[in-house]
């Protein structure tokens, strides 16, 4: 295993980036199967909160963590609202802008479970289609007279995702139930109506990739960035060692019983370079980043969870190079 000084890095000078003398750059670096065997390392180190996950890759090129990054965003498929067939719509809110706002709502589906729609003419069949209904009209109360409170006055003023309606498809019934397939979030904000405003709409959800649209990317976010490094060249002890300590980001120094400032995680550092700007300590403090130590955050939407999200990341890289061997050796 490399030590923290054996690993390639990219020093952060005040203005600019400074690679180590050491490290030739990634045009030194050949691939070797035994050699990435040796290097590779995936590691939980982060956080699994909820939908959220964060979690290390350490010893590939940034090729392949890329790859992996934009497979999660635009090719792991899921389901979305695709065809939107508004038999009435009296409120204010135009058809166009109202589909599209019905599109945008994450449904809790496993698209593992479904196939793709093949011809788009058709209306669909019990393996690759969900059918919901938004059907609700806007009427004053009579029981309240006068107020300035609309949602005390109006029932339906406001339209949201979870009076989306559910209608299943042959046997679909059997299979899930309406919590299985339906809004991830019953909140989210549709439009707003007044009395005589009415909204009758079938929708169809089909399943799809990232790529085609962004409604079917599974996550609402995927990113990387290298690991910080910061070292001490000099004890800063005192009302420099404060001052040092809030140019950084919470947690990453730490001050002793002595006042005296340590290193306490640099791995929450976002490399402000803050510290620059003072000229007591632009000497004292040594900033780099690992160049081969990747910290994934997957932030997913709800329908699969952050880990399986990466895993059907990884089972599409794999049969992309599958296919992309199969050309190459082909007679």
């Amino acid at each position: 295993m490399q030590t923290s000084d054996e690993r390639p890095k990219l020093y952060m000078d005040e203005h600019k980036l400074k690679q180590d003398p050491h490290d030739y750059g990634l045009a030194d670096d050949p691939f070797d199967i035994e050699s990435f065997k040796k290097k590779f390392k995936s590691l939980l180190c982060g956080k699994y909160q909820g939908n959220e996950l964060e979690f290390d890759m350490v010893g590939v090129h940034p090729g392949i963590a890329n790859a992996f990054r934009r497979l999660m965003l635009s090719e792991v498929p899921s389901m979305a609202i695709e065809k939107v067939y508004i038999h009435n719509n009296t409120s204010i809110i135009q058809d166009e802008v109202l589909a599209h706002r019905l599109g945008l709502i994450p449904l809790k589906a496993d698209p593992r479970l479904f196939e793709y729609r093949g011809d788009e003419s058709d209306q669909g069949t019990e393996q690759d289609t969900l059918d919901f209904e938004l059907k609700v009209k806007c009427s004053r109360r009579k029981d309240v007279k006068e107020s300035s409170n609309f949602d005390s006055i109006y029932k339906n003023h406001k339209i949201y995702s979870g009076q989306i309606k559910w209608l299943p498809k042959g046997k679909q019934a059997q299979i899930y139930s309406e919590s299985d397939v339906g809004p991830i979030d019953d909140d989210i904000l549709i439009t707003q109506m007044r009395p005589g405003h009415e909204l009758d709409i079938r929708l169809a959800a089909v399943k799809g990739i990232g790529k085609d649209h962004a409604k079917f990317s599974p996550v609402a976010t995927a990113f990387y960035r290298l690991l910080p490094e910061v070292k001490l060249k000099k004890d800063v002890v005192g009302k420099d060692a404060f001052l040092l300590q809030k140019c950084f980001s919470p947690g990453v120094i730490g001050l002793d019983e002595n006042d005296r400032a340590y290193v306490k995680n640099a791995r929450y550092d976002t490399c402000s370079r803050n510290v620059y700007r003072y000229p007591q300590l632009a000497d004292v403090v040594e900033m780099a980043r690992i160049r081969d130590h990747y910290i994934f955050t997957v932030e997913s939407l709800g329908a699969l969870k952050p880990d399986v999200i990466f895993i059907e990341a990884v089972k599409l890289l794999k049969s992309k190079c599958r296919k992309f061997l199969d050309e190459i050796e082909a007679p």
